[in-house]
């Protein structure tokens, strides 16, 4: 008996659920006698459901050879088809569930886990990226496909091709020609790019053990694993000259040639702190920076009070850059991209 039970009959059931903070419902409700329903303790059995027996038929059935990686409504089908019925789906469903076999129950590939790719450059010709593009041939449905190789420290395209096909050879001839110009030396350069054909074929593969280069991939469905090629593409399709359609592959060629140049000799990229990919890629960082800072020192000695956050100073390059760089060196000088 609780205390409003007790205290109820001498000052009144209000009074004594209102000092006691118990909802008049509430009270009433405990004082009810049970339902004749809820006072049974056991429930009764379907007469529908299937004995003991019947239900262990269904398991073994959904565990035979024949249907251990079939769905239940497979299993059902099948055994209907030839004049059998053992229960409906939802029971299989239900006896799997019971026995803690509700699951994927048919034979799939299983993806390997891939690791996430961590690349740092602390130099030229220490990483390279490479990708290859489309470019819109003069008619419908007809394309051609530029190779690039850039170096991820300096951004400088140090190989590129337009050709009519991607092609594993193509790119084998392109990637060898490249580190003989580079003169990169075994054991010195990794190579990074995504999961195309030509990337993953087994000519290239051949190639870079050949020459003593470290391969590494995108995972995949993963572009953001291969950034700095995807970028220079975007530079080269956002620029104003660049075509709708190249009227022919000489067009393609002559029209990359120009671009290459303008983007390694003159293109001040805002990730190298304004410095073009061949000041960079042949060491003239610092005497770059040195001339600014003149020039800003003698802008600043003229007028001081247009430099409101003090000196200026001339950007400097990151000192190593990074292709998905680890957490614990978010503190480093680095470059994300």
């Amino acid at each position: 008996m609780t205390v409003a039970e007790t205290i109820a009959p001498t000052i009144g059931t209000a009074p004594a659920c209102r000092a006691l903070g118990v909802a008049r419902t509430s009270y009433y409700r405990r004082r009810r006698p049970p339902h004749p329903r809820q006072a049974a303790s056991t429930p009764r059995k379907s007469a529908r459901a299937l004995s003991q027996p019947e239900k262990q038929a269904v398991l073994e059935v959904l565990h035979s050879d024949r249907f251990a990686d079939q769905a239940p409504a497979e299993a059902y089908a099948t055994l209907l088809d030839e004049g059998i019925y053992l229960c409906s789906i939802r029971t299989m469903y239900r006896l799997l569930g019971e026995a803690d076999e509700v699951r994927e129950r048919r034979n799939q590939l299983r993806h390997p886990a891939y690791t996430k790719p961590e690349l740092l450059a602390t130099r030229p010709n220490e990483v390279w990226s490479w990708d290859i593009t489309k470019l819109l041939g003069p008619a419908k449905w007809t394309y051609y496909h530029a190779y690039v190789i850039i170096d991820i420290f300096s951004r400088y395209v140090v190989g590129w091709t337009v050709a009519y096909r991607e092609n594993a050879k193509l790119a084998e001839q392109l990637i060898s020609e490249t580190c003989r110009k580079q003169k990169i030396a075994r054991g010195a350069l990794t190579l990074h790019a995504d999961r195309g054909t030509s990337m993953t074929s087994k000519p290239v593969a051949f190639l870079l053990s050949d020459l003593g280069v470290t391969k590494t991939h995108n995972r995949p469905y993963t572009s953001s694993d291969n950034p700095f090629s995807e970028s220079q593409f975007r530079t080269l399709k956002y620029c104003p000259q660049f075509p709708e359609r190249f009227a022919s592959i000489e067009h393609a060629r002559a029209f990359f040639a120009e671009f290459i140049t303008w983007y390694n000799l003159e293109h001040h990229h805002s990730g190298l702190g304004l410095m073009t990919p061949h000041a960079v890629h042949h060491g003239q960082t610092e005497a770059t920076r040195t001339a600014r800072q003149e020039t800003l020192h003698a802008a600043y000695l003229l007028h001081p009070e247009r430099f409101v956050g003090g000196r200026p100073k001339a950007p400097t390059p990151p000192a190593a850059v990074w292709i998905n760089p680890p957490t614990a060196t978010q503190g480093t000088q680095m470059e994300r991209h």
